[in-house]
């Protein structure tokens, strides 16, 4: 789900729940719109603004931490694959070939996980087309038992590399489910709906309703951009691995 869309889509039901507030204070007899009534819509209504900040800030919450741990996990990875290549460095020349692979597949995800020339980004290449990188490893004939700790030491990390890159490319869709968010915008239909029954109609309230449902669409927007940590507005940095691919090979 794109979330400029979706946000758009919930700002337009809460701000409606608001105007068809407004609409029906208009149209119900006086007698519903006593204090009496009032004081139980309120006591209905409190409940549910009560629920909707709870899942707010819960998935907010929860957005923010998974947004933390993948920029962690591409940080892991582009530490070790610098600490890779500085292994194979001192494999000796013999693992040129395999220096060429590995910084050749770091470029390749760099160019799969960011949009690049208008293309969307989103860590959706499979990292299967990492695994030639293992094969070269493997291929080395070492001479000596320096060789083969070193041979056995990269292909541990390369190991490690793929399982992040796995964990990355499960990790690359999204989190939060639409029945969830139509509950979710629902509950904040009806507390508009409320607003609107009971407030006076003039301009202030209704900028009121406007920049409060702004708000709220606000929210679930920023919900969903760090639910989609590599492409949107709210993207996690290529920089870590610009950085060690500038270095990889020397």
């Amino acid at each position: 789900m794109d979330p400029t869309e979706t946000s758009a889509i919930a700002f337009a039901f809460v701000f409606g729940g608001a105007l068809l507030g407004m609409w029906l204070r208009a149209r119900l007899p006086k007698h519903h719109l006593s204090d009496e009534t009032k004081d139980v819509v309120k006591l209905g209504v409190g409940l549910i603004g009560t629920m909707a900040a709870l899942v707010l800030g819960l998935l907010v919450a929860s957005a923010k931490s998974s947004y933390d741990e993948r920029r962690g996990e591409l940080t892991q990875m582009a530490a070790n694959a610098i600490l890779l290549d500085r292994v194979l460095a001192h494999y000796g020349p013999e693992s040129a070939k395999v220096r060429a692979t590995l910084k050749a597949a770091v470029a390749r995800m760099i160019d799969d996980t960011w949009v690049k020339n208008g293309r969307a980004g989103g860590s959706k290449a499979s990292p299967v087309t990492g695994e030639p990188l293992f094969d070269g490893i493997q291929e080395l004939a070492p001479r000596t038992d320096s060789q083969r700790a070193l041979q056995a030491q990269a292909e541990s990390m390369v190991i490690s590399l793929g399982q992040t890159r796995w964990l990355l490319f499960e990790q690359s869709g999204s989190s939060i489910s639409t029945p969830f968010l139509v509950v979710v915008v629902f509950w904040l239909a009806i507390l508009f709906v409320s607003f609107g029954m009971f407030a006076p109609r003039n301009g202030t309230v209704i900028i009121a309703m406007v920049v409060s449902a702004m708000s709220v669409a606000g929210a679930l927007f920023l919900v969903l951009e760090l639910d989609h940590p590599f492409s949107g507005l709210i993207q996690i940095s290529s920089v870590p691995l610009e950085r060690a691919l500038a270095v990889l090979g020397r």
